[in-house]
Order: C-alpha cells, then sequence, then structure tokens
C-alpha cells in the first residue's frame, strides 16, 4: 500500500499532538490476559493494562496511548477531530509508532501500546496502517508485550481479522448509547457498521477456541477479548436504556468490558447539550456501579431500574438502592446465605462473599470477623445478622436506613433510638467507592 503521509513535522511533535488527542478514550483497564513472551523476543503481557491502572495483581502499570492520526473523513458532531474543526493535524507512520514502543519500552516506561485512530481517507486505510504497525511490531521488532488496537467500522473484515492475529485486545467504539443518537450526532456512522465487526471478532474467537482445543501452538485470536465505549449525556437516553443495551452486548457480543464516558463538551454546537454543571461524571460513576453488579455480583438491569424509575439515585450506590427498595429480602444471616445471597448485601463484594463461605466451615462467624474479612459494615449492618442478632439497635425501614448510609459520618454513635436526625441535602451529594 503506498503511504501519503507527510513527513514535515517532527516525531516529537506528533507524539505531543496524537497523545493530546488520545485523551478522550476511556478504555484504560487490565489486560484481562497473562501471556508471558517465550524467551525469543522482548516483553510480555503478563496482567498488563491501560495506561496508569491497576493489574490483578495490585501492581501500577501503563501503556504508550495514543491516536495514529486525529485526521478525520467523519464530522461527529460531539468529537474534538471532527473534519470541520480547525486543529492541528498529525499522522504516525507505521515505522515510528514501532520505533516509540520499543523504544519506550526499553527505558521501562509503558508496558504495551494501546492505539485508536481518525479516519484517515477511508476506514480501509486506516485499518491496513493499523494492521501494518501490529505486524512490524510482533515479526520485526519481536514485541510481545500487550497491544490493544481499534477495529475500525467499515473496513474490509479481512483486515480486521489479520489485526486479531497479533493484538491482544481490540475494541470497537458503539460511540452513543441507541441508533437515533448516531443518527442526530454521527451522521456518518450507522449501527450496522459499528456492530459488523463486533460480531466478527466474537465469531472468530469461537472458531480460534475450537482451533486451540485441536491444535494446541494455533495463532491466537485476540485472547484478552473486546470492549466497546459509550459516550454518556451527548443525547437523551435514561440510565435504564444505557445499563440495557449493556447488559445486551455482554449477552450478544461476549464483551468483556463496556466503558461508559461522560461528555465532555468540546465543540460549540447548537445540537450539543449546554452542560453548565460540567460532565456528568457521578452519572459516570453509578453507571460503571451498576455495571458491576451486572458482571460480577448476578444483577440484571431490569432488577436495578425500570421505565417506571429510568435513573439510578444520586446519593447512594446502584446496591444500596436496591436493598433499601428490597427490604423483603433482609436481613440475612451471613452464617447460612449462599454465595448468590451475600452477594447482595451492600457491603459485601466477590472476594468478601468467597472467604465467608470458607470461613464458616470451620468456624460461626461473628461481626469482628466479618470486619477482617473485608466486609464494609457501615452498609453490610443493616442488612446482616449473625448468630440472628443485628449488630446494633437497627430499624428495617428505608428512611432510616438512607439517612444513615447517606452520610456516613454520623453512622456512629447511634443515638438512643439508633435514629439520626439531620435533613438529607441535595447539595451534599457524596460517591460511593464500592459495593
Amino acid at each position: 500500500m503506498e503511504l501519503h503521509i507527510s513527513q514535515q513535522m517532527t516525531l516529537f511533535k506528533k507524539l505531543e499532538i496524537l497523545t493530546d488527542a488520545a485523551k478522550y478514550d476511556v478504555a484504560c483497564t487490565s489486560s484481562g490476559i497473562d501471556r508471558s513472551g517465550d524467551g525469543t523476543g522482548m516483553g510480555n503481557a503478563k496482567l498488563a493494562g491501560i495506561c496508569h491502572s491497576f493489574s490483578s495483581d495490585g501492581r501500577c502499570i501503563s501503556l504508550l496511548k495514543i491516536l495514529f492520526t486525529n485526521e478525520c473523513i467523519y464530522d461527529c458532531k460531539y468529537c474534538l477531530n471532527r473534519r470541520s474543526n480547525d486543529v492541528p493535524r498529525a499522522s504516525f507512520t507505521p515505522d515510528e509508532i514501532c520505533e516509540l514502543t520499543m523504544q519506550f519500552y526499553r527505558r521501562n516506561y509503558i508496558e504495551g501500546l494501546f492505539l485508536s485512530s481518525g479516519i484517515l481517507y477511508s476506514p480501509s486505510y486506516t485499518m491496513e496502517l493499523i494492521y501494518q504497525t501490529i505486524y512490524q511490531l510482533r515479526v520485526v521488532h519481536h514485541f510481545q508485550g500487550y497491544i490493544h488496537v481499534k477495529a475500525i467500522p467499515g473496513a474490509e473484515p479481512e483486515l480486521v481479522y489479520r489485526t486479531g492475529l497479533y493484538a491482544d485486545r481490540m475494541s470497537v467504539n458503539l460511540e452513543l448509547p441507541t441508533a437515533e443518537g448516531l443518527r442526530m450526532l454521527a451522521p456518518n456512522k450507522s449501527r450496522k457498521h459499528i456492530l459488523t465487526p463486533m460480531r466478527l471478532i466474537q465469531n472468530a474467537r469461537e472458531e480460534n477456541k475450537n482451533e486451540l482445543a485441536l491444535y494446541r501452538h494455533a495463532p491466537q485470536f485476540v485472547p484478552a477479548g473486546q470492549s466497546t465505549q459509550m459516550i454518556i449525556g451527548a443525547t437523551p437516553e435514561s440510565d435504564f436504556q444505557i445499563m440495557s443495551v449493556a447488559e445486551n452486548l455482554y449477552q450478544k457480543f461476549d464483551l468483556k468490558r463496556v466503558f461508559y464516558s461522560a461528555f465532555v463538551r468540546v465543540n460549540d454546537d447548537a445540537m450539543l447539550p449546554a452542560l453548565p454543571g460540567g460532565p456528568p461524571l457521578l452519572r459516570e460513576h453509578r453507571l460503571y456501579q451498576a455495571d458491576f453488579l451486572l458482571r460480577y455480583y448476578g444483577f440484571k438491569a431490569a432488577e436495578l431500574l425500570s421505565e417506571q424509575r429510568p435513573h439510578f439515585n444520586v446519593l447512594l450506590d446502584p446496591k444500596c438502592d436496591w436493598a433499601v427498595r428490597h427490604l423483603e429480602q433482609f436481613p440475612v444471616e451471613i452464617n447460612r446465605a449462599d454465595y448468590k445471597t451475600l452477594l447482595r448485601v451492600p457491603g459485601i463484594g466477590v472476594k468478601s462473599a468467597g472467604r465467608i463461605i470458607g470461613a464458616r466451615k470451620s468456624a460461626t462467624l461473628h461481626f469482628d470477623d466479618l470486619k477482617k474479612i473485608g466486609v464494609v459494615l457501615k452498609r453490610a449492618l443493616y442488612f446482616i445478622t449473625c448468630g440472628g442478632k443485628m449488630m446494633y439497635r437497627t430499624k428495617l425501614e428505608e428512611d432510616y436506613i438512607v439517612r444513615n448510609l447517606v452520610d456516613p459520618k454520623e453512622n456512629f454513635p447511634f443515638t438512643k433510638d439508633g435514629m439520626t436526625y439531620r435533613q438529607l441535602s441535595l447539595f451534599d451529594v457524596k460517591e460511593s467507592a464500592g459495593f
């Protein structure tokens, strides 16, 4: 393929422009893959992840996160790099990205590469450049570190497939939660073109699993799976619609992660919301919390929200909010409840639920034991008993529990009747960091 990329700009200047242009892609996660190098090349994908994130063993790890180009033939209204914007433009060559990746790796700055891109000339032209880059890194430079690349909607399926043979993870950005939102703000893109490479990656991964079962040394196709990203707040979809879309993607496309990006108004356009309070970061936070409930805690979107109640509570995390609305299922006896029931208790996570199941085989658990196990008692105490007794004299009433959960500083000590009397304020919103 003939390369049409200007060489007049210095590599440092390109790096400055294209790392900054990549900051709105929020697909920052651990890789989900544990693949060691074979000793003949450089690096490995041992529990690596994106940017300054954390791997499953607790290490802080980093990747070089860049765009191949911020040139784009599309004019999406929410995008800083849209065709009609007057911004500095730059494009790497495959050789330049290989040089940067290898040099940064040798200096111990990074553990891998995250490569996204605008659309240069056409989707297939851009996908071919990305493929050439990944191929050179793997085959010519023998780079065995973690690589996450974007599959370009509308590109030739063969190019997407060939790229997947050298990438650890691929992602296709859904952009906006619904097809209506896409037609309104990104008229050059279609839901069909976005879902087509998703389905291709899913089918190729299934075929690859069967091939690996027969031939142990067959090449792996996208071993860390695929993910996607949705912009939240640019279009009027409810939280219920967004979570339903995410649930559908997990079920039908076997996605590893759905990322939620709070809309940042970088363009002055009448079709974009004003957002006087800034990006909807608390809403993004609640969606991530609910997403964990879908993936790890056995919840369904319809349990958390409904058409009659389409948005999450800003005062409570989704798990606490569900629990106070289903008090008929509580309190739960810690020493008898099964694993799935324990997961529904606020303050009990996946690890602590597993520890409870293991520990109670040899002893009857008490509240002091739960604290050592890792249970967050300031949330759990309203919903559990140990040996038939609650930790404090509390009331199994929604208003009472909400008042105490919303302001953790006033959880202890309780007043004589276990009640706190501070009135709730809509201007004192605290984010919950866990479940």
